[in-house]
C-alpha cells in the first residue's frame, strides 16, 4: 500500500542525482579515458565493467534485500562504497587500477537502482501512472550535469572531471538519507516463484528484446562522445546533442499517462525499437550533418523514454509482490548489464577495423534483432 503522502521530492531528487551522475560516466568518461591514451578496446573493457556488474550484482543485491526484508540500509551503502570505489581514479591512471576502481564502484552502484525503483512503485500503490512524472527529474538531472561539465571542459583539463563527479556522488548519498522506505504490498494470490514468473512467454519475449535493446545502445554510451568530438565538435556539443535526447526523453515521461491510454505497452515497445533500428544508422553515417545528428537525438524520446518507462511499468505488473525487487534486478542485469557489455565491448573490437559507421550499423542491427524477438515471442495481450 502507497503511503498517504508520497515522498515526490525526495524520490525525484534521488533520481535528479543518480542519472546525472550516469550522464557524466556515459558522456564524458571515454573521454577521460581517451585523453590517457587507452586504446578503443581498453575504453571497452574498462567501460563495460559498469554491465558486467549490473549483469552480476542486482541480482545478488536483490536476493539480499528479500532475504533480509529491509531495502534502505542496502540502498545508503550502495551510495557510501559507490564514492569510495570512484576515489580511487584520484590515485591512479594505470589500466589495472582504474579497472579495480571501476570494478568496486560499478559492483555498489548496480545494487541501488532496481531497490529505489521497488521503493518507488510501493510508495505510488496504484499510483503507478506517476512514475514518470517522477523518473523525469533523473533526465533533467542528466541535463543539467552534462550541459554544465560539457561547457566546463571546454576550458578545463580532463581532470576535472573526476571532482565534478565526485561531487554529483556526494548529492546521492545525501538523498538517500532522507528517503523513506515504503510498506510492501501483500503478494497476490496469484503470485508464484521466480521461475514460474520468467518462463511466461511474454516475459521472455520482453527480456530478450531488452537485452538486444541495450545491446544496440553499448557503441552509443562507450564511443558517441569520441566518435563527435573525432570530426571536430567540441565537448560542449556533445553534451548539447545529449541534452537534445534527453529532452525527448523527458518530453516521453510526461506523456506516458496519455500514450498509455491511446496505445498499449507492447505497441510502444515495437514503435522504440523500430525507432533504433533508424536511429544508430543515422547516427553512424550522418555525423558530418547537424540536422541528421538531431533528429538521430530526438529519436531517444522511443529509444529508451517509451522504451524503459512501458519495459519497467511491465516488469513491476508481471514481477508480483514480493518478486518486486528481484523483477527489477533481473531486467537491469539482462539488459543493461548483459547486453550492454556486449554491444559495448563488441564495439570497442571493431571500432578501430571497421571504423564508427559501421560499428553504429551493427547497433542498429541489434535494435532491430530485438524488434524480431519481441514480435515472435509475445504476439499479442
Amino acid at each position: 500500500m502507497a503511503h498517504a503522502v508520497l515522498p515526490y521530492w525526495r524520490l525525484s531528487a534521488y533520481y535528479f542525482f543518480y542519472f546525472g551522475c550516469a550522464g557524466l560516466l556515459a558522456t564524458y568518461l571515454s573521454l577521460y579515458l581517451q585523453s590517457l591514451d587507452f586504446s578503443a578496446a581498453e575504453i571497452a573493457v574498462l567501460m563495460s565493467l559498469m554491465q558486467v556488474m549490473r549483469l552480476l550484482a542486482p541480482n545478488l543485491w536483490g536476493w539480499l534485500a528479500e532475504r533480509m526484508g529491509v531495502r534502505i540500509p542496502i540502498i545508503r551503502l550502495s551510495a557510501l562504497a559507490s564514492l569510495a570505489g570512484f576515489s580511487l581514479f584520484f590515485v591512479t591512471t594505470r589500466f589495472e587500477g582504474l579497472f579495480v576502481a571501476m570494478a568496486l564502484m560499478a559492483f555498489f552502484w548496480s545494487a541501488a537502482l532496481p531497490l529505489v525503483e521497488s521503493v518507488t512503485f510501493n510508495h505510488l500503490g496504484a499510483q503507478a501512472h506517476r512514475y514518470g512524472r517522477i523518473r523525469v527529474w533523473g533526465s533533467i538531472g542528466f541535463i543539467a550535469t552534462v550541459l554544465s561539465v560539457g561547457h566546463a571542459l571546454d576550458f578545463m583539463p580532463m581532470e576535472a572531471l573526476l571532482w565534478m563527479t565526485a561531487g554529483v556522488l556526494g548529492g546521492i548519498i545525501v538523498c538517500v538519507f532522507v528517503l523513506p522506505d515504503a510498506g510492501r504490498p501483500e503478494p497476490k494470490q496469484a503470485v508464484g516463484g521466480l521461475w514460474a514468473t520468467v518462463s511466461q512467454p511474454r516475459v521472455k519475449a520482453l527480456l530478450g528484446a531488452c537485452f538486444f535493446m541495450s545491446a544496440a545502445h553499448g557503441a552509443l554510451y562507450f564511443f558517441f562522445p569520441i566518435h563527435l568530438v573525432g570530426h571536430g565538435y567540441g565537448k560542449s556539443m556533445v553534451g548539447w546533442m545529449w541534452t537534445l535526447g534527453v529532452l525527448a526523453e523527458i518530453a516521453v515521461f510526461l506523456s506516458m499517462p496519455r500514450l498509455t491510454r491511446r496505445w498499449t505497452l507492447r505497441t510502444l515497445l515495437i514503435a522504440s525499437f523500430v525507432a533504433a533500428s533508424v536511429r544508430f544508422v543515422v547516427i553512424g553515417w550522418g555525423i558530418d550533418s547537424v540536422a541528421l545528428l538531431s533528429g538521430a537525438q530526438l529519436l531517444h524520446g522511443l529509444t529508451f523514454g517509451a522504451y524503459h518507462a512501458a519495459a519497467i511499468a511491465l516488469i513491476n505488473q508481471w514481477f508480483e509482490g514480493h518478486l518486486q525487487s528481484r523483477g527489477q534486478a533481473l531486467y537491469g542485469s539482462i539488459s543493461f548489464g548483459a547486453g550492454g557489455m556486449l554491444g559495448g565491448l563488441l564495439s570497442g573490437l571493431v571500432w578501430d577495423v571497421v571504423g564508427p559507421a559501421w560499428t553504429f550499423t551493427i547497433a542498429s542491427g541489434f535494435a532491430f534483432a530485438g524488434l524480431l524477438w519481441l514480435l515472435h515471442g509475445w504476439r499479442g495481450e
